[in-house]
């Protein structure tokens, strides 16, 4: 099923330079108008997922590399994109339980770590046995990973924050440690991510995520 597209290439360029615009007399509003624009992205996903990848990979290359993301930000998975029925099952089991909530950056040593409910513990135990969480005072901390920017795997002509897990050796091998995420800013205070998982040879887009710094 498809729907109607809302943006064009040109409408997504156009909106988001309105969005930064607005940045100088109105920040919270641009930062919470983002927000918004990549949640109704998100929810397009379930309805026109090649829509909504198309938007959202054109918005991701219109951004930037962050150069002074520190601290704690919240989280949101906007979509995957691996298979239909894959990607379907996912949005039915994040709908009831999510329990990735964000990342936290430390500028000064370009290291940060995952934000993740005190409930991914069991879970996480049974992925990963022998693998430790760290309690936190809002839940768990887990896979630690190092930043830097350079070009983007897909987009290579544009500049990205990665955050690397491939060199932290007590993360896990399992999944993580092949996990390369990319983040571009697009308005201050908001961020668009790719998931790329590297096979080897090469590397494969397994969704997109947002970041934002709470108020």
């Amino acid at each position: 099923m498809s729907i109607e597209r809302e943006t064009t290439t040109s409408g997504v360029a156009s909106k988001l330079e309105g969005l930064r615009e607005s940045v100088a007399t109105h920040p919270e509003g641009a930062s919470d108008s983002t927000w918004a624009w990549i949640e109704e992205l998100s929810k397009r996903a379930g309805l026109d997922a090649e829509s909504a990848d198309s938007d959202l990979n054109e918005l991701f290359r219109l951004g930037t590399a962050p150069t002074d993301l520190h601290g704690a930000t919240a989280g949101m998975l906007v979509m995957t994109t691996t298979n239909p029925k894959f990607d379907a099952v996912v949005r039915v089991i994040t709908s009831m339980w999510m329990p990735w909530q964000g990342k936290r950056f430390d500028k000064d040593t370009a290291k940060g770590d995952n934000r993740l409910t005190k409930s991914t513990g069991l879970v996480g135990k049974l992925l990963w046995p022998l693998y430790s969480m760290k309690d936190h005072v809002d839940g768990k901390l887990a896979f630690d990973f190092e930043t830097y920017v350079e070009a983007g795997k897909e987009d290579p002509d544009v500049d990205v924050m990665v955050i690397d897990y491939a060199d932290i050796e007590k993360n896990p091998k399992l999944v993580i440690r092949k996990i390369r995420d990319e983040l571009v800013e697009l308005v201050p205070g908001v961020y668009l991510g790719k998931i790329l998982y590297t096979t080897g040879t090469g590397y494969f887009k397994l969704g997109y995520f947002a970041l934002r710094i709470p108020r």
